[in-house]
């Protein structure tokens, strides 16, 4: 890799940290911190302004975080916030089914995970946090998108053809759109072997205040017996672990 290239960037992180410490940040303050020509602070803070990272104010001509800093910021907190809204219910799930259970959310037509419980038995489904994975492909995915309108799904997949993980994961378009109804239909979403071997799990979605995510729970196959049996088994304790809770908090 580029070294000047690695050096502007963690030069741009640099600043970025600044802003931690030090509610505006003027060029030679910059220059200095960095060790750099004030020309090349400038630079450096014209970029960030470009990119939104950084704001100048029109009077005293210093920089200030910009919105894009706030929009990362509010993200992060948004999250979790989920994480803590959906922790009872993974809680609950953990405890009775002994198996891995995670939190997702959609990010466009992925997923990404955002908490784990493992399964405390020797043979388990290892946490996922922090993954991201095509959303057609594993339970909590299918089951998010089960919620969007036909017009959404279009934008996500506007080929047939869809990437797979496995053998058995979906490879259509059509194919998804029929899994869709299906999900639809008897309320949890199923992953049998489509985004891992040996893997399977359920899904339901969890609506609390205003985000919407998708619980799994992930099992070596050999230990599920059957899947529709754990997707009600799923929702049945989501169910009571939701009347146990006050009202105001769903």
């Amino acid at each position: 890799m580029d070294s000047k290239l690695v050096s502007s960037v963690d030069n741009a992180l640099t600043v970025l940290l600044l802003f931690k410490s030090r509610k505006v940040l003027r060029v030679a303050d910059v220059a200095g911190h960095l060790g750099v020509a004030r020309s090349t602070a400038h630079r450096l803070l014209v970029s960030l302004t470009q990119r939104g990272f950084a704001a100048q104010e029109p009077i005293t001509r210093a920089y200030i975080p910009g919105p894009e800093l706030t929009e990362i910021g509010l993200a992060v907190v948004d999250m979790l916030d989920i994480r803590g809204r959906a922790r009872p219910y993974m809680t609950a799930l953990a405890q009775e089914l002994q198996e891995t259970v995670s939190l997702v959310v959609l990010e466009g037509a992925n997923i990404r995970f955002l908490d784990s419980i493992e399964s405390p038995q020797i043979l388990r489904v290892g946490s996922r946090t922090g993954q991201i994975l095509p959303a057609h492909c594993v339970s909590g995915g299918k089951a998010l998108l089960s919620t969007l309108s036909r017009d959404t799904i279009d934008g996500l997949y506007p080929v047939e053809e869809l990437p797979a993980l496995t053998p058995r994961s979906i490879g259509t378009k059509t194919a998804l759109l029929q899994a869709l109804d299906v999900i639809r239909e008897h309320g949890y979403a199923t992953n049998q072997e489509e985004s891992e071997p040996d893997v399977t799990a359920v899904a339901v979605t969890l609506q609390t205040a205003d985000s919407l995510s998708a619980i799994t729970v992930a099992a070596p196959t050999s230990r599920v017996d059957s899947v529709d049996a754990l997707g009600a088994t799923v929702q049945r304790i989501i169910e009571d672990t939701r009347s146990k809770k006050e009202p105001t908090t769903l």
